[in-house]
């Protein structure tokens, strides 16, 4: 299983590379894009194939989802603690993030996955995940109900340690974005991973 988060700030051509990625295999693509309006939002996704639209995750404006009949939305730490995803508990096909591996043991069933990080340092993010055990941590699961998804600092070099890790996928973010060809990108880690699993 292999997915992608855009970046924060528009990229040029992004929902070409977008819309590329998924002829390419794209399992999962996460929409986190803080700094955009309800409208600017709405105008990024009508950029999208809608035939990829059952593969989108949104981070924000879930009523879009409604829309535009996008099932799956994301909720970070802070949002479970919050209690914001309970009332989509059961409606929507939801995923979280966690930190270290006691707190992935602890999730409930509720949650289709959840990315674990950062597993390398961060490429995004300089100086963030430097000391990370988290990929070392991972022989320490036990929870069997929620999917684990590895991110932080993943490119084609280390995707592979990943599943070999015990991860059941990778998320890319920073290999895929900072580089000068991000389709190409793509299809390189893609073709480093195990064989092609369809989630959707």
């Amino acid at each position: 299983m292999i997915l992608v988060i855009t970046p924060e700030k528009i990229v040029q051509n992004e929902t070409q590379i977008i819309n590329g990625m998924f002829h390419e295999g794209l399992d999962l693509l996460h929409i986190r894009k803080p700094m955009l309006s309800r409208e600017e939002m709405e105008n990024f996704l009508l950029h999208i194939d809608e035939r990829f639209y059952p593969q989108l995750v949104l981070h924000g404006y879930y009523d879009l989802g409604k829309d535009l009949s996008i099932s799956r939305f994301h909720f970070r730490e802070s949002d479970r603690s919050n209690g914001i995803d309970r009332p989509y508990r059961g409606k929507y096909i939801i995923s979280t993030s966690v930190h270290d591996i006691e707190t992935f043991n602890a999730l409930e069933q509720c949650w289709e996955y959840t990315f674990i990080s950062p597993v390398f340092p961060s490429i995004s993010k300089k100086g963030y995940g430097e000391d990370s055990n988290v990929l070392q941590e991972m022989n320490k699961r036990t929870n069997d109900h929620v999917r684990l998804i590895a991110l932080g600092g993943v490119n084609e070099k280390n995707i592979l340690s990943v599943f070999e890790s015990g991860a059941d996928g990778a998320a890319l973010l920073g290999a895929v974005w900072e580089s000068k060809q991000p389709l190409d990108t793509f299809k390189k880690c893609r073709q480093n991973i195990p064989g092609k699993k369809n989630y959707t």
